[in-house]
């Protein structure tokens, strides 16, 4: 952890432990929490491939959910849209938990912990990965990016992609894939902490309980594409999920939280009634179609020690570290690709 994250995380904690995190927080604290996660692993050192800020152990994550379900009442998505729609507020604050891109880990090791505990859940899942070999795109150009700057820190893999990620449609990232890693693709067995769900599993997750959703088909990242691209992307995988599951589907999140106006109305278009978010801004015109989340990872809430730290869990309940950045998606904003009318 560099200087700026240890300034940082130092900050937060002695916020929570003073107790002034109270003064810009709801009275009460939040109404509602949504948690996401992303991989769920026995041991940090089985990730040495995945991206560090999406992955937690099995322990950690225990530790966070007995710290939320302390203060607040698991529900599953359903029920927590259910009190959205209705404004219900009685009796301790929902949480719900979500997992986005449907990694396999999730069924291996965080559904027997969730079942243990009896504790709801869903999992966010991109189609057209489902039952294959083929890794998501932010994981290829992760994977990409440490091989070309090996002797860098991690860090810096990580904002390259997020930069790429942030300024490319899917489609130039998947050529400048082909282009410098040509052998990535036939590679990507060789990285089983990558893999995503087949749809046994998440016909199995979805007969225990599990609240499944879309996540796109693809993981492309909408507020970069084409309207039709939009449309196509959330469509298409609403549709393959209640053919698989028998069921219809609701949920939806936005992948890395990227959202517009345009987008959201996209996304009110496919039929979906509730989406989710990772930040804390709304769509007054659609709120149910941007329920803001908490994405917590394995030192989201680490003290100096490296152990888990209840002041820093609530800080990021809370949302303490907001005040030490701002959201890094231009809700606002349309890039110049998707400036051209939608066709029919």
């Amino acid at each position: 952890m560099d200087l700026r994250a240890h300034v940082k995380r130092a900050a937060a904690e002695a916020l929570c432990r003073s107790g002034a995190d109270r003064l810009w927080a709801p009275a009460g604290g939040p109404r509602a929490l949504v948690l996401g996660y992303h991989q769920v692993v026995e041991d940090e050192r089985e990730a040495a491939s995945s991206i560090p800020a999406m992955i937690i152990t099995t322990s950690m994550l225990e530790r966070q959910l007995d710290w939320v379900g302390r203060h607040f009442h698991f529900v599953s998505l359903d029920e927590l849209s259910r009190r959205l729609e209705s404004g219900a507020a009685d009796g301790r604050p929902p949480a719900a938990v979500t997992f986005d891109d449907g990694y396999r880990d999730v069924y291996e090791h965080a559904f027997p912990l969730l079942q243990r505990k009896g504790i709801p859940a869903a999992v966010f899942v991109v189609t057209d990965l489902v039952g294959t070999a083929r890794l998501m795109t932010h994981d290829r150009l992760y994977l990409l990016l440490t091989r070309i700057a090996a002797s860098q820190p991690p860090r810096d893999a990580v904002a390259a992609m997020r930069g790429l990620l942030e300024s490319t449609p899917s489609a130039g990232l998947e050529r400048l894939i082909q282009a410098h890693a040509p052998a990535l693709a036939r590679a990507e067995e060789q990285f089983p902490e990558l893999q995503v769900l087949d749809w046994d599993m998440v016909r199995t997750l979805h007969r225990a309980g599990f609240t499944i959703g879309s996540h796109t088909s693809t993981h492309a990242l909408l507020t970069m594409e084409t309207p039709d691209r939009v449309r196509q992307e959330l469509s298409t995988s609403r549709r393959r999920l209640e053919d698989e599951l028998g069921a219809p589907v609701r949920h939806f999140a936005y992948p890395d939280g990227r959202f517009d106006g345009a987008v959201v109305d996209a996304v009110a278009e496919a039929g979906y009634g509730f989406a989710y978010t990772t930040c804390r801004h709304r769509d007054r015109r659609h709120p149910l179609l941007t329920v803001p989340r908490r994405l917590l990872w394995e030192n989201s809430c680490r003290d100096g020690a490296g152990r888990f730290s209840p002041s820093l869990m609530r800080g990021q309940v809370r949302g303490v570290f907001d005040l030490f950045g701002r959201c890094r998606h231009g809700h606002r904003a349309a890039a110049a690709a998707r400036r051209q009318p939608m066709t029919a």
